[in-house]
């Protein structure tokens, strides 16, 4: 089986390992263009071409594939019988989805068809989902509506992070891919359609979702600060400081909302419904710290609000 992998980030990484591991030659690695990063913003190459240039397998960065002649010819002259994909990040056209025998498949972070699009697991979250997991699907024309061929379900962790999440549908994804694309290259595997009207979109990210609204619930609230976790994180303000919010614990007491206040040595706020206590946060120019420690040095003052 000649395989092209096509992948980005941390997500990816395993399904490539458990590829190399299971001695499937990967004749090739499409990953996004390096991106300079940090305060000096040096170049740095995606954790999927990292694995690749560890294991001296060829990686081609084009910005896009739609219209790329020069990267079609390469694919053409691969002649991969699959490409996989996971978290890849460029759409792939039509000429490109019908050149593999066995097609191109995806690795995909829920139980299509909820959630498809950008963000599957964050949204998980975000909605205060109990149950998610993974598909294995052939890709189409469409967003993440391609027919289903296996899928494994996972039980979201009650505070768990997206972060969290992130990183063991990653290892869970790998084994079904590895369990997956024997089924395909034998012929026993199934295809499933997607029903239409069960369809929920995830779209991106954005900073702008991580502002905290304290009229909200605090389940509200609590899921959107595990959601947004490690990025773009959940956030206020106090004292006129923009603080983040890393982790929570819901707490059964009523108040004006957004009124700050101590609970078992802990900042915390009232919400729309219960309360929160701020259990790890992040001053503006500040180190991560427990909010026990961030009030040592900074007690709070009699009907202080979070902005």
């Amino acid at each position: 089986m000649r395989i092209v992998f096509m992948g980005t980030p941390d997500f990816a990484v395993p399904s490539l390992k458990k590829l190399i591991e299971k001695g499937y030659k990967i004749e090739a690695v499409f990953t996004q263009p390096d991106k300079p990063k940090g305060r000096g913003h040096k170049m740095q190459m995606s954790p999927v071409k990292e694995v690749a240039v560890e294991n001296n397998i060829p990686v081609y960065q084009p910005q896009t594939l739609r219209n790329n002649g020069e990267m079609l010819a390469v694919l053409k002259d691969i002649a991969p019988d699959m490409i996989v994909v996971a978290a890849y990040g460029k759409i792939l056209p039509e000429e490109v989805l019908n050149l593999p025998k066995y097609g191109c498949i995806n690795v995909h972070g829920s139980l299509l068809p909820k959630y498809r699009g950008a963000a599957p697991i964050q949204w998980a979250v975000l909605n205060g989902d109990k149950v998610t997991g993974v598909t294995i699907m052939y890709m189409g024309l469409g967003i993440d509506t391609g027919d289903m061929i296996s899928k494994r379900e996972m039980i979201i962790g009650d505070t768990e992070t997206a972060g969290e999440l992130f990183d063991r549908m990653s290892l869970v994804g790998a084994e079904l891919l590895a369990d997956t694309i024997p089924e395909i290259e034998s012929g026993k595997a199934k295809r499933e359609v997607q029903n239409e009207s069960e369809a929920v979109h995830a779209p991106m990210i954005s900073k702008e979702m991580g502002v905290i609204d304290f009229n909200k619930s605090a389940e509200f609230i609590f899921n959107q600060i595990r959601g947004l976790n490690p990025w773009p994180c959940a956030y206020t303000a106090l004292d006129g400081r923009k603080l983040k919010v890393f982790s929570a614990k819901i707490i059964n007491k009523q108040g004006e909302p957004g009124l700050a206040f101590v609970s078992e040595n802990k900042l915390a706020v009232y919400c729309g419904e219960n309360a929160l206590e701020l259990l790890e946060i992040q001053p503006e120019n500040g180190k991560r710290m427990l909010s026990s420690s961030y009030l040592l040095g900074h007690p709070i003052k009699e009907k202080i609000y979070f902005e």
